[in-house]
């Protein structure tokens, strides 16, 4: 049986680029000629794990490297108790209307029954089903100083069995893992790091992506690789001056090209979300 391939992580995850995933398909075969044989696809910051399946499903012949920097791969192991503390929220939810805010009664038994809870305790989950829209918390008690809202999915997730097959799952700092691969023959970087001055609290460690760190990595880019970046960022400005002012490996941005997409993050807000790429 074909494993299936996935249009979205199998559980929440934030800035997982599903939205993209067609441009990035496309940019995949536009880099990488046939089966992807000889190659190699390296998901510098892997994320939820899409863009690694996603390469590994057009590109079988590949190898892809899926950098876990947040141990995704340990919310997957778990998705039956995920799936059990769900049904569990649900059933004790039962009077409050979907989306509808949690009286203090109810917060007070949603908050005894995670802090009972015998099992995994995936808090990305939970931030999705009891935090309003885009919050995420790490832990039970940051979850509780929020308002809570009754957003739990009404079905269970899917297992995830095959999500990873075939994908080399490692998990590095991105300053000692890209130095082993950045002087080698075909080697295609996909890199989507936290967006410098963009809220990073998603994150398994919202503060470590700042500008020394964005301009570190900048440092090791060379192509062919495939970027992602946001208005709300500083690349696009930092694209610019470097190019303008020849600054410190320069020649590796000559010729980028971009592809944008529009994001809205309410009725008020919207921004652009960017591909930048050179083949």
């Amino acid at each position: 049986m074909t494993a299936p391939q996935y249009r979205q992580a199998p559980l929440p995850f934030t800035g997982q680029k599903r939205r993209f995933l067609t441009l990035y398909k496309r940019l995949l075969h536009e880099c990488i000629p046939a089966d992807g044989a000889g190659w190699t696809v390296l998901d510098v910051f892997g994320g939820s794990g899409l863009l690694a399946h996603t390469a590994h499903r057009e590109l079988p012949a590949a190898t892809v490297i899926y950098n876990d920097f947040e141990d995704y791969a340990t919310r997957l192991a778990h998705i039956d108790d995920t799936n059990r503390l769900r049904r569990e929220l649900l059933a004790v939810l039962a009077d409050v209307p979907h989306n509808g805010r949690l009286p203090p009664a109810a917060r007070a038994v949603v908050h005894d029954l995670i802090r009972g809870f015998d099992g995994f305790v995936d808090y990305d989950a939970l931030s999705a089903w009891l935090l309003f829209s885009g919050k995420v918390a790490s832990s039970l008690d940051s979850i509780m100083r929020n308002s809570n809202y009754n957003r739990v999915r009404q079905t269970d997730y899917p297992t995830a069995a095959h999500y990873l097959d075939g994908i080399t799952v490692i998990r590095a700092d991105y300053r000692d893992l890209l130095p082993r691969y950045t002087g080698q023959p075909r080697v295609l970087l996909v890199l989507d790091p936290p967006y410098v001055n963009t809220t990073q609290d998603g994150y398994h460690k919202a503060d470590y992506f700042g500008m020394v760190a964005f301009l570190q990595l900048m440092r090791m880019v060379r192509p062919p690789y495939i970027m992602f970046s946001s208005t709300r960022s500083e690349f696009p400005a930092w694209l610019d001056l470097t190019l303008q002012e020849h600054l410190d490996g320069w020649q590796n941005f000559t010729g980028y090209r971009t592809a944008t997409l529009k994001a809205t993050l309410n009725q008020r807000a919207t921004y652009e979300d960017n591909v930048v790429y050179k083949f």
